[in-house]
């Protein structure tokens, strides 16, 4: 497989290295073209949040990142995308593989119905990252505590994940997700069942994650991408507008589009 380098950026732009590239994304779903040209560096150790209009793409794009789309059949993506300057579609690229390196939680919790324990353990199993049970111990334990829940459940390892509570649950999910020791974890909306307690819980666990890894964010609530983003991006009817620090998009958007959804005009 052979490396390929897409930076092209401006010298003092960060010093963060970039995790994710894309370059020239289209995507279609049938005759239905959802995303148009994007390109966009998604930078390492980063909160980096996907916000616009419901329908403007946001979700179709960040599925692309760990090949999500390639399991729905009508789906068809063009571009480049490259973890770690790799195409990811290239032929030597196992998706189960990449899914392990780039992490999902999705909207609704969403636990086996299995134990706790058999929750976040799955991953590590089907991928071979422990060799004995002492280390799948240790693999669980590290990965519940990464999700700010092992005070709470380390004495119900054994129980059902589905008797937990919502909040708890997606808790469950984010620890289920960094248990393969991803490098970028991906999250579609994680707070939008949840309740402003376990929200609040949740975003905390997010500015926590970024230490370890790159997360990107979809989220319909600006007050959250403000809080928990260091990088935004602003995507309207399936081209990505503006993308930029999270402060300058939030107080000084450049494009009148970004302006208009930002003070409430469109959306």
């Amino acid at each position: 497989m052979e490396d390929i380098s897409l930076s092209d950026r401006a010298a003092g732009q960060s010093a963060l290295p970039v995790k994710v590239e894309a370059r020239d994304v289209n995507v279609w779903y049938g005759d239905k073209h959802a995303i148009k040209d994007v390109s966009v560096d998604i930078l390492d150790k980063t909160v980096t949040a996907f916000i616009g209009p419901s329908g403007c793409g946001k979700s179709t794009f960040l599925r692309c990142i760990n090949r999500m789309n390639d399991t729905i059949s009508t789906a068809r993506v063009q571009g480049l995308i490259a973890l770690d300057g790799q195409d990811i579609h290239d032929p030597a690229i196992d998706p189960v593989q990449l899914r392990a390196r780039v992490g999902m939680v999705f909207q609704k919790p969403n636990p086996f119905p299995k134990s706790i324990y058999d929750n976040v353990a799955y991953g590590p199993k089907i991928h071979g990252l422990a060799r004995s049970r002492a280390d799948l111990d240790g693999i669980v334990e590290q990965a519940l505590r990464g999700a700010a829940l092992w005070d709470e459940v380390k004495d119900r390892l054994s129980e059902s994940g589905t008797g937990l509570s919502g909040g708890q649950q997606q808790r469950l999910c984010i620890a289920r997700a960094v248990a393969t020791q991803p490098e970028v974890l991906l999250m579609d909306e994680p707070c939008s069942a949840l309740d402003p307690i376990a929200t609040a819980q949740v975003e905390e666990l997010i500015d926590r994650l970024r230490e370890d890894f790159s997360v990107v964010i979809v989220t319909h609530s600006m007050q959250q991408a403000a809080r928990i983003s260091q990088r935004t991006a602003f995507f309207h009817l399936g081209h990505l507008v503006e993308y930029g620090s999270t402060d300058d998009i939030f107080t000084r958007p450049r494009d009148p589009r970004t302006e208009s959804y930002i003070s409430g005009r469109i959306g």
